[in-house]
């Protein structure tokens, strides 16, 4: 299974489990057990919570990447950039040491 599609998956299991929640807080103000207040406030206080929790999963999830990429020693874009830049830059010098000519397309 491919990473991206674990994190989908586990995305929409949060967005199923808020769902379920809603309905769980519905039925108790139905049955008179909560107050459309408590049970705006629960709502607002578990989704607050729920998203928290998945900054938290994406965080955990960006270092795991993040530091499998670096045990294979993989590049990171910033690496490939600051590269792009050096022989940017060694061109140039190249160019100038070579007699200042125009650079080829």
């Amino acid at each position: 299974m491919v990473v991206a599609e674990v994190v989908k998956r586990a995305m929409l299991a949060g967005l199923g489990a808020q769902e379920k929640a809603k309905e769980f807080v519905d039925e108790l103000v139905k049955a008179g057990e909560l107050s459309k207040s408590e049970a705006a406030t629960t709502i607002k206080e578990w989704t607050s919570k729920a998203e928290q929790g998945t900054k938290d999963m994406d965080v955990k999830f960006k270092d795991a990447v993040t530091g499998v990429l670096e045990k294979l020693n993989i590049p990171t874009r910033d690496d490939i950039e600051k590269l792009e830049k050096k022989v940017q830059s060694l061109s140039a010098r190249l160019r100038k040491l070579e007699g200042g000519g125009e650079p080829e397309a």
